[in-house]
């Protein structure tokens, strides 16, 4: 993996008791990574439109013995998708997953909707394509044309950080 999401994660300064929720959260690198930080008593959600991935999620959970762990069938590309209230949310992750969304104005206004005022998202994209692993070049999405559409989606960027090799990381918070 040239991406190593626990350490990416620290990016958002989640504590114990944190509700955050992981946008397309695949096979769940990140799920569990957050999972860690938010504690008992906090809530992570994984969400994601393939079941196949949510029980991979599911069952890594369960075998780790992580029970602050919600899986959550939603499409993130249509407002109200993923089924979660409104300012809902402390953190939200966007991981090695804009690259691949049709609808990324819905998709931004979705991650809005959810979270809380001054709510945190961590964003990671690929920053190139890397001998066929990864996205196809047409389809990556470059860090200032992302960053602009945050900013004209409601969100104002606070820092870029090292996300590991191919990638790029940034950090915004909800207006």
């Amino acid at each position: 993996m040239f991406s190593d999401p626990k350490n990416n994660i620290k990016q958002l300064g989640l504590k114990e008791g944190d509700r955050v929720a992981d946008f397309g959260s695949g096979s769940g690198h990140y799920v569990i990574a957050a999972s860690e930080f938010v504690g008992g008593d906090g809530r992570v959600y994984a969400i994601d439109i393939q079941n196949a991935l949510l029980q991979k999620i599911k069952n890594l959970a369960t075998k780790e013995n992580r029970y602050n762990i919600d899986t959550l069938w939603g499409d993130i590309e249509q407002l109200g998708g993923t089924k979660l209230a409104d300012n809902s949310i402390d953190s939200a992750i966007l991981a090695n997953t804009f690259f691949q969304v049709e609808n990324k104005h819905n998709t931004i206004a979705e991650v809005r909707r959810v979270l809380k005022p001054k709510g945190k998202l961590m964003f990671v994209d690929w920053a190139d394509s890397f001998s066929g692993i990864g996205p196809a070049p047409e389809n990556i999405v470059a860090e200032s044309e992302a960053k602009q559409m945050f900013v004209n989606g409601g969100f104002e960027f606070i820092n870029r950080f090292d996300a590991g090799e191919h990638h790029y990381g940034l950090i915004f918070i909800k207006k």
